[in-house]
């Protein structure tokens, strides 16, 4: 079941560029980010109270410190994201952000929650080249 979700997550993060650069052409990338981040936030919100998914009480200090920082890196993310799409072509800044997939291979390795093959080094290889292809 996961393959759909990974699909639809990959078409909307598309969306999130093209309708991102429309948007950016006057405003600050920063200032952008944060209205997305409440947009977001209150969509999400809504899903969770209208699905009843909040759940406080399966929070503990691990899971929240981790939670925690996973939001900070996305702001992170987010906030360059928006500032290399103020300045550059939405395919090349999608490209090479898609490279975070890369970093996840080398990082999930490092960090033993995964194996690294050859396959998935052969694949993170093959990413690199088609990033590097698409932003030229």
């Amino acid at each position: 079941m996961w393959l759909p979700l990974a699909l639809l997550a990959a078409f909307f993060a598309a969306l999130v560029a093209i309708f991102g650069k429309i948007g950016l052409d006057k405003v600050d990338p920063i200032f952008a980010t944060t209205l997305r981040a409440f947009v977001m936030f209150c969509f999400v919100l809504l899903i969770s109270i209208g699905t009843k998914k909040i759940n406080f009480s399966s929070l503990d200090k691990h899971a929240v410190t981790f939670i925690l920082l996973s939001g900070i890196a996305g702001a992170l993310s987010w906030i360059f994201y928006f500032s290399a799409l103020k300045l550059g072509d939405p395919s090349k800044i999608s490209s090479i952000d898609r490279l975070s997939v890369v970093f996840v291979v080398l990082l999930a390795a490092a960090f033993a929650l995964e194996k690294l093959t050859l396959l998935k080094v052969a694949g993170a290889l093959l990413m690199v080249a088609g990033a590097v292809v698409i932003s030229l």
